[in-house]
């Protein structure tokens, strides 16, 4: 009896049925051979079949458990992708509705408004009929003498008809003029922002460019005639430019251009096929916009744009912190020299004529433009060394690098300060490596204490601070152990992961880069859009890859750690063979 309760309880039972089964009055009764009547649990219709399979019933309990335990998987990660278009979706519906509703208000605004230009109106309209009845009882209780008023009256009635002929011949000629003049309370209105649209922010991209290409072409055509794509047409430039400002001309050649490529627009504009251009325009296909777009291809579209205008507005950074960087003596040793030419420009312009001033920089521009800057771009090693203004401009810092280096300034301080506060305390046959490893630490300590490994083993300069991410052991059941959040260290020959939560030292993980059997780059969900954020890392003590999720900078992480790789095994592989 005993041996086939063990041989049910493999099977895979509730505990409850074997309670069943051993507390049934006929279990003391009967012998070990006899047939026992047992309580088959009602799990499924097709476990009395398998209970009665001879070639191994609880083979085929257990394949059909890892089967249902596959499929809820699979069903739970269909729902929450489900969920997650539908919260997508509902994003979009509630952006719609909240569109409709500003629109309301705005024409609520313009309602109240009106109420309270009327209300204005009818108070001006109540203090002009005050005033005119003010003006009527005062004329009525001052009556003048009986004689005096005929005379008076006549008078009066003449020159009001006179005044008010002068007024409203002044007032027909220029009353629209002084109307322009009276001053008025500036009204603060408050613009309506457009919600976020993939359409419109495809056309408002598209209309950019467009805006943006004759700038483009006259940028392009500037830097064709300066590195002579066309011989011809930049030696006759060239010429007629030398003689135009030897001989004082150079305004009037600039002002006939303009009006020549005004009159060429014109006839352009009215249907003539004109092509004044020294670059060939190359015509982009433009792809007929989309009317139908899935929730992933609208992301997609987002981050594409996003990537553009985050580049765009970078480089405009650039530009404009460099130009005040200069100005506000970031660096004296640059501002200085832009000082010594204000002052060479200021005092040549106080001595000398303004036509020999306008000669000296003309011949200079056109020989820096048209010969100096030629030379310059076909060899670069003159230009890094006498082209001043590229040195000036590159040698400018942004905000950014002032950041960087101000930060490395006072790491180095902290460096030379610990380093001679442990010099007494070092032993005298210590080198500056093992020093240097024995001294770096993390938030919490030393490096090589946290993760027990030895005192030589310590970051990698790329990752000295590490890179911030999640550890997702898909092992691990329990929410507390499946995902970790922490920092990412790669040392020489070891992987380690230094949980955030203070604790013990348990919750970190090392990992040995010669046991890695398998790196790549992983995506956690695969319903966003891109290539994902994380890296999985298969070890031979794990059943599924360790995945190390939510990196900023995952492909600078992936390189490191897969190049620190290859070099541990190629070494390895290169000591087997010797």
């Amino acid at each position: 009896m005993l041996r086939r309760l063990d041989k049910i309880r493999f099977r895979g039972h509730k505990r409850d049925d074997f309670l069943d089964l051993a507390e049934s009055p006929n279990a003391s009764d009967t012998e070990c051979g006899d047939e026992i009547p047992l309580k088959i649990p009602r799990t499924s219709p097709r476990d009395p079949e398998e209970l009665r399979d001879p070639a191994g019933p609880g083979t085929l309990i257990m394949a059909a458990g890892v089967q249902d335990f596959n499929r809820t998987e699979f069903d739970r990660l269909n729902e929450i992708k489900g969920h997650l278009e539908i919260a997508l979706l509902e994003k979009h519906f509630l952006q719609e509705e909240l569109r409709k509703l500003r629109e309301e208000t705005n024409s609520e605004m313009l309602r109240q408004e009106l109420d309270r230009e009327r209300q204005r109106r009818i108070e001006l309209e109540q203090k002009v009929q005050e005033v005119l009845k003010a003006r009527t009882e005062e004329q009525t209780a001052q009556p003048p003498p009986k004689g005096q008023t005929q005379a008076t009256n006549g008078a009066d009635r003449r020159s009001q008809g006179l005044s008010s002929r002068a007024q409203k011949w002044f007032y027909d000629k220029f009353g629209v003029y002084v109307e322009d003049f009276r001053f008025q309370p500036e009204e603060s209105t408050v613009e309506a922002e457009e919600p976020l649209s993939a359409r419109r922010l495809t056309e408002n991209m598209r209309r950019l460019k467009r805006g943006a290409k004759p700038v483009t072409n006259f940028v392009k055509n500037l830097s064709a005639l300066s590195d002579w794509y066309s011989v011809y047409t930049s030696a006759i430039a060239f010429t007629v430019y030398m003689n135009a400002v030897w001989h004082g001309w150079a305004i009037p050649l600039f002002l006939f251009l303009a009006i020549l490529r005004l009159s060429l627009n014109y006839l352009i504009a009215r249907g003539w096929r004109i092509q004044w251009s020294i670059v060939p325009d190359v015509s982009e296909a433009v792809e007929p916009p989309k009317e139908d777009l899935t929730v992933s291809e609208k992301f997609q579209l987002v981050l594409d744009v996003a990537q553009k205008a985050q580049n765009l507005f970078g480089k405009m950074a650039d530009i404009l912190e460099k130009i005040r960087n200069l100005f506000m003596w970031v660096q004296p040793e640059i501002t200085q020299k832009l000082y010594v030419a204000l002052w060479a420009a200021f005092l040549a312009s106080c001595f000398f004529p303004y036509r020999l001033v306008g000669l000296a920089v003309g011949l200079y521009a056109g020989i820096k433009f048209f010969l100096i800057d030629f030379i310059f771009k076909r060899c670069p090693r003159l230009r890094a060394k006498y082209d001043t203004p590229y040195i000036i401009w590159n040698s400018l810092p942004t905000d950014p690098q002032l950041k960087e280096r101000s930060s490395a300034a006072v790491s180095r301080r902290l460096q030379t300060t610990s380093s001679r506060s442990c010099v007494s305390s070092t032993p005298a046959g210590l080198g500056k490596e093992e020093d240097a490893g024995r001294f770096h630490g993390t938030k919490k300590g030393n490096f090589h204490e946290i993760f027990n490994l030895t005192e030589n083993e310590r970051p990698l300069a790329v990752c000295e601070n590490g890179w911030r991410c999640c550890l997702i052991n898909r092992d691990r059941k329990m929410p507390t152990d499946y995902i970790r959040n922490g920092v990412l260290y790669v040392t020489e020959n070891y992987l380690c992961f230094e949980s955030s939560k203070s604790g013990s030292s348990k919750r970190n993980k090392v990992i040995k880069l010669m046991d890695i059997t398998d790196i790549q780059k992983y995506k956690v969900l695969s319903v966003l859009p891109g290539s994902g954020m994380g890296i999985a890392v298969s070890t031979p003590s794990t059943q599924k890859p360790l995945v190390f999720g939510a990196m900023v900078h995952r492909d600078e992480a992936f390189e490191t750690i897969f190049s620190q790789y290859v070099k541990i095994t190629s070494a390895a592989a290169s000591g087997g063979d010797s």
